[in-house]
């Protein structure tokens, strides 16, 4: 399906409380633990789909955590229920953002990096739907709060974003004027984004149209790499760029 063409509202009015995320799997750093990422899959997906592929990095200082999103219903779907971060029906300008399902997988998140060692890196990322939550979860890092006000308190090194894209686009640069100190924050947090021209999914204007949106709104640290006819999916060019990428920003040891 095609979130672009899709017409569905948001907002399924599903009780949080009602929801229970799926099982989490773990990969363990084969070396010296300076990192723990969160990885967050896709739309209908599960953990153990990136834990498997994650394992196989050479980021032998990196520890994975790929967790499960709840089953919900979802508007994209006609209602259908599905594992998800959050609620979405259209990627578009005008339509809603689910911010009370992006608050609860955030702070999911925030309670997975919590218990990790003082020493350690903490860093997020994610594939479409999970690369949403994940730069949603930098523009927390950034506030220190999340969207209903309730303080953010993890702080992250890095967050990168496969063929994904910025939920509270609207909203963002207005909320950073005049904050000093969200700026600051914004600015020094390194971000990777990742997308495909042939994305037919989650087009590859939304995955351009939220880096300049980041960018402008000072996140200035980001890179934004292209991949010429790639659609909805990961490929070794990708990921290679991933290793490297994380390697360099997170001063990581051997790879």
């Amino acid at each position: 399906m095609s979130f672009s063409g899709s017409t569905a509202g948001s907002g399924s009015g599903t009780t949080r409380t009602s929801l229970e995320f799926g099982r989490t799997h773990v990969v363990r750093p084969k070396g010296k633990h300076e990192a723990t990422i969160v990885w967050l899959h896709g739309l209908g997906d599960k953990g153990s789909s990136w834990s498997q592929l994650l394992e196989s990095f050479p980021l032998p200082n990196v520890k994975w955590i790929c967790p499960t999103a709840p089953t919900r219903p979802v508007a994209a779907f006609g209602g259908f229920p599905c594992t998800a971060w959050f609620d979405v029906g259209d990627i578009s300008e005008d339509a809603p953002d689910d911010l009370e399902g992006l608050d609860f997988s955030a702070a999911h998140v925030a309670n997975l990096l919590s218990t990790e060692p003082a020493d350690v890196k903490l860093c997020v990322g994610g594939f479409s739907m999970g690369a949403a939550t994940a730069l949603y979860s930098a523009t927390c890092h950034a506030f220190s709060q999340y969207g209903n006000g309730s303080p953010y308190r993890v702080n992250l090194s890095a967050v990168v974003g496969l063929s994904g894209w910025l939920p509270c686009s609207r909203t963002l640069r207005r909320r950073m004027q005049g904050m000093n100190d969200a700026v600051r924050r914004a600015a020094s947090l390194p971000i990777l984004l990742c997308h495909g021209t042939g994305d037919d999914v989650v087009a590859y204007q939304h995955g351009e149209k939220s880096a300049r949106i980041l960018s402008s709104s000072g996140f200035q640290n980001l890179t934004l790499r292209t991949y010429e006819g790639l659609g909805h999916y990961t490929i070794p060019e990708e990921t290679d760029e991933i290793c490297r990428w994380l390697s360099a920003n997170l001063c990581l040891g051997g790879t």
